[in-house]
């Protein structure tokens, strides 16, 4: 900067007389570091150092960087310490009111206080509500929409744009031109905001934005009245709001101020320049100030609005000469500007020379997947570590990816915290509120009980391992179908447990007591009752541990200032409602650690990464709708209204996505990096990848990163190569094979042996999941039940029915109402089935039901369970067996499978049922499914029987049934009971089954190369 002399001794009448004091670092020098290797030399005192310095920054993370940056300086020149500038924060997107103490020391009493963000959160939630009457959206989906009502007010206040110009010359020009949708949008939009305002004017109040705008106008007239006697610098702010534009300028013509901006690229040609559009600075009275045609996605676009909104012209930048510890080389910049060229201007590419697109020091890398991408940026981490006092950052804005990456460092012990934080909702306290709410709002289904049961903060006041213990006991009696709602069928089952396990009681005592405060409250309640009782339950499920980490004082700071404000905003909610509107409030909370990690490691969101700077930089998750991010439409304002009233639409994001990663490029060392596939499928590259990918061109492979991306699939790899897997062949003992032989058991003994082994061998049985869907199993145990209860009242009233019988059984089986409305009214055509055929049936009489029987085969024990024994009129039996499914077929038994029946006729035949034993000889499957359609609907319940009867032309005949039975049980008993016969999986590839032991046997890692063997 020689050529514009010391600032610091420059005089006021110099400075009027002067250009504007704007200047630029270039992306390559590092911003921060370059900043500091500026000021330090020229605003350090030997009695004060730089405390007479007051530095304008644009984030409390661009504060926490300069802060580091000075303490590498003051290192790197040998001085043990240094009075640091007084620092304030300007340009935080959350509007917060930082700037207040600095600004209110000028004196600005007439400005009114700001109004609180969650008490207008909360107002305009109703006043959006009253204002769209009928068309309201309910529940969680106003207060949702109120939300995103406050980010489009802000916007428009940042912007200086006030209620009266919703209805100015301009947006009512356009009224026609959109549709009916927009423009009750519109209309609701302008109700609300003449609502809002004399919503403030009571509450003697402004909105934020409007607080900061008029701090930042009050701070410029005086400032230009009085210019401060200490230096003001305004560095990193790229803000383009009018107001804190037009303050920029004022500090750019202070006798001691400047203005120092990021990556403002002063070798783009003046023809460039001009195709990002006007930016603000239309050259026609009568255009949008936002046009079509601007290039709002170019990373320079909104550093030339901020230029035009200062009324500073880009020939009045003047460059930084000043370069950080962690600088670039110059061509870098060059490449930066190239590669970002608008589209009309990427036409020279085509003769670009050589030294305006050289690339060195960047490289490309491309994984499979998230998790491998995750991987092999640790390992680009950890080798980057290696080096002495070498700084790492990761950016990416894939919260998702910087976890993995966070998990994979701490396999080498490096514990890296991701500054972006995370929200409350996904914190361990945040979790137990939002469970608690989600079992409230579901009626203590069983997931959301077990989970908060099972809740690493959660014991109450018994020790944590007894605490489990019990809550997995009752968790392993809840799997299967959702009970009904309450908590009444969880505690008639603890009732039952405790019988054998005394402690339970204890436990349900205190969990219940805990939930107790919830249930109490009304389906319709206040948002600050449903809060209080929240935290009521959370408190006694966890104690003091619920508050006592960061995400614990976050959750407090959150419940004191939600309920305060709902309490005196009246808010009602429905308590369905809860879970979802406390997830949306929460996830607007980011938690971060109270203290840092790896000193020389950084995992960063784009916000948190500008103007940072690392010796490797490190940009993952280089895909369309990540980086940059998908464009989103405003709920409320059409894109062109907001065109005409001069905000920039959401492409504007883009933009500075892209100024992002325009900064992340100016580090020595670079890499982009992406997954081809994602949890959805294949990914697009990001489309600043393929222009970084385009530009530099034949020489790709040269900045291709393949070595991190190896040693990430090796590390996934095992160690050593494990020997091919071969399908299991099990020989157990001889003592462990002699077990009893169920009759439903035969065809998987005869069609996988391996399931056989599993299950009556080795005891390993299949458990449902919580809230599972009814599965086959249980829905035959149901219909059984009722079919048991109503044979045994019809002994004594043969006009006996079975809906009432029905009604009694689901009642006791606490099945979920909604479950019972869905399966009900066809399980009650399909019994009403039976009962009329069995009541108009005089030929046969039933003389068992649900009947235990066993013989003795060989020196086995074969037993099992007819669901009915009927006597026929010759005196012969008929074994029936109920089906809530298909029923076998005939061409399954005749191959030797599907022998349930005949083996129970075997039982029957050998007076294996007592009393109701005799001759066989007939054999049928009642099925509850769907029978036929009719004129009258879908009919239920028919009669099959497996054997070749009536006009069948396959099947066995019924007098071939029993022996071909007793030949295949025979068999069976010789070669795998009494024998040495290996369990073999899947001996009979025609055999159904069951996949419940698939993964146990490794299927998938024997059955293709055994396939493809068999096709050899």
């Amino acid at each position: 900067m020689a050529d514009r002399g010391d600032i610091a001794n420059t005089s006021k009448a110099d400075v009027k007389a002067s250009t504007p004091q704007v200047y630029s670092i270039a992306a390559h020098r590092g911003f921060v570091d370059a900043l500091v290797a500026g000021l330090v030399p020229r605003y350090r005192d030997d009695e004060f150092g730089l405390a007479r310095l007051t530095l304008l920054l644009p984030s409390t993370r661009a504060q926490r960087l300069v802060s580091e940056a000075f303490i590498r300086h003051a290192g790197a020149e040998g001085h043990s310490g240094m009075l640091m500038p007084r620092m304030a924060v300007i340009g935080d997107l959350d509007l917060d009111e930082a700037l207040g103490t600095l600004l209110d020391p000028l004196g600005a009493p007439d400005i009114p206080r700001a109004v609180d963000p969650t008490r207008r959160w909360l107002a305009l939630a109703r006043i959006l509500t009253e204002e769209m009457g009928e068309r309201a959206p309910k529940g969680a989906t106003a207060l949702r929409l109120a939300r995103e009502l406050a980010a489009t007010m802000d916007r428009l206040l940042v912007e200086e744009i006030g209620p009266e110009e919703l209805m100015g010359e301009r947006v009512l020009a356009l009224v026609n031109e959109v549709s009916e949708h927009w423009r009750l949008a519109l209309r609701d939009f302008a109700g609300v905001q003449v609502r809002w305002l004399s919503q403030l004017e009571e509450w003697q109040a402004v909105d934020a934005a409007t607080r900061r705008n008029a701090l930042f106008r009050h701070a410029g007239r005086e400032w230009r009245k009085n210019p401060p006697k200490t230096p003001i610098i305004a560095a990193g702010v790229t803000s383009a709001a009018p107001a804190l534009a037009s303050l920029l300028r004022v500090i750019s013509e202070l006798p001691q101020g400047a203005v120092i901006l990021p990556d403002l690229d002063l070798s783009m040609s003046d023809a460039v320049w001009q195709e990002l559009g006007p930016a603000g600075a239309p050259t026609e009275p009568a255009s949008d100030p936002i046009s079509r045609a601007d290039a709002v996605t170019h990373p320079q676009y909104h550093l030339k609005l901020l230029l035009n909104r200062m009324g500073v012209a880009r020939a009045e930048v003047q460059p930084w000469h000043r370069k950080g510890m962690s600088a670039a080389r110059p061509e870098r910049s060059h490449a930066i500007s190239a590669l970002f060229l608008p589209p009309k201007a990427s036409r020279a590419w085509v003769e670009l020379p050589a030294e305006k697109r050289r690339m060195s020091g960047v490289r490309i890398m491309q994984s499979a997947a998230p998790e491998e991408e995750a991987q092999a940026v640790a390992v680009l981490v950890r080798e980057a570590l290696e080096e002495p006092e070498r700084r790492v950052a990761v950016v990416t804005p894939d919260r998702a990816l910087a976890r993995r990456v966070v998990q994979h460092l701490r396999r080498w012990e490096i514990e890296a915290d991701d500054s972006a934080g995370r929200p409350l909702s996904q914190s361990a306290a945040g979790r137990v509120v939002l469970l608690c709410a989600e079992l409230l709002a579901q009626g203590s289904a069983p997931v959301p009980l077990m989970a908060l049961a099972m809740h690493p903060l959660v014991s109450a006041e018994m020790k944590r391992g007894e605490w489990l213990s019990c809550a997995r006991l009752v968790e392993r009696e809840l799997r299967g179908p959702r009970p009904k709602g309450g908590l009444e069928p969880v505690s008639q089952l603890v009732a039952e447990l405790a019988k054998k396990t005394p402690r339970l009681a204890d436990w349900w005592a205190q969990f219940s007591a805990a939930l107790e405060p919830l249930f109490t409250l009304d389906k319709k309640t206040t948002l600050d009752a449903l809060l209080g009782a929240l935290a009521v339950c959370g408190e006694a499920l966890c104690g003091e541990r619920l508050w006592a980490r960061e995400d614990g004082r976050a959750l407090a700071r959150f419940f004191e200032d939600l309920r305060y404000h709902a309490a005196e905003a009246g808010t009602l909610i429905d308590i369905a409602d809860s879970e979802i509107v406390l997830r949306d409030a929460m996830e607007q909370i980011a938690v971060r650690p109270p203290y840092g990690g790896h000193g020389r490691v950084a995992i960063y969101g784009l916000l948190e990464s500008r103007l940072s700077r690392a010796d490797l930089v490190i940009c993952a998750g280089l895909n369309e709708g990540i980086w940059p991010p998908r464009g989103s439409v405003d709920a409320l304002l059409a894109p062109p209204v907001l065109r005409a009233l001069g905000v920039p639409g959401s492409d504007f994001r883009i933009g500075l996505s892209a100024h992002d990663l325009a900064g992340a490029l100016g580090a020595p060392d670079v890499v982009l990096s992406r997954a081809a596939r994602d949890e959805a499928g294949p990914t697009i590259p990001s489309r600043f990848l393929l222009r970084v990918q385009a530009l530099i061109g034949e020489q790709l492979d040269r900045h291709t990163e393949k070595r991190a991306v190896e040693l990430a699939r090796a590390l996934a790899e095992p160690v050593d190569a494990s020997e091919r897997y071969e399908r299991p062949a099990m020989r157990p003992k001889p003592d462990q094979r002699d077990v009893p032989l169920a009759v439903t058991a035969l065809d998987r003994l005869r069609g996988d042996p391996y399931q056989f082994y599993a299950q009556s061998i080795l005891g390993l049985r299949v458990l449902d999941g919580l809230d599972a869907d009814p599965s086959a199993a249980w829905q035959g145990e149901v219909a059984h039940l009722i079919l048991e209860r109503w044979h045994e009242v019809r002994r004594d009233d043969p006009k006996a029915r079975l809906a009432p019988i029905m009604d009694v059984v689901m009642e006791e089986k606490n099945a979920h109402p909604l479950m019972r409305g869905l399966w009900e009214p066809r399980l009650l055509a399909a019994l009403e089935w039976i009962e009329n055929t069995v009541s108009s049936d005089s030929e046969r009489q039933v003389i068992a039901w649900e009947k235990k029987g066993h013989m003795h085969v060989d020196g086995v024990r074969v037993h099992g369970r007819a669901d009915r024994i009927d006597r026929l009129a010759d005196g012969t039996l008929a074994i029936v067996d109920y089906k809530t499914g298909k029923p076998p077929s005939s061409a399954m038994v005749e191959q030797g499978f599907a022998l349930q029946l005949g083996l129970l006729g075997m039982i029957a035949r050998t007076s294996g049922f007592g009393d109701a034993s005799g001759e066989p000889s007939v054999f049928e499957y009642w099925s509850l499914a769907r029978a036929k359609s009719s004129a009258d609907g879908p009919e239920f319940g028919y009669v099959e029987t497996p054997l070749k009867t009536g006009g069948k032309r396959s099947g066995l005949p019924p007098e071939e049934f029993l022996p071909k039975t007793e030949e295949h049980l025979h068999d069976a008993i010789t070669r795998w009971i009494k024998g040495d016969e290996p369990f073999t999986a899947k001996l009979n590839p025609d055999f159904g089954g069951y996949a419940d032991y698939d993964q146990l046997m490794r299927l998938e890692e024997w059955l293709p190369r055994l396939a493809e063997e068999d096709e050899a």
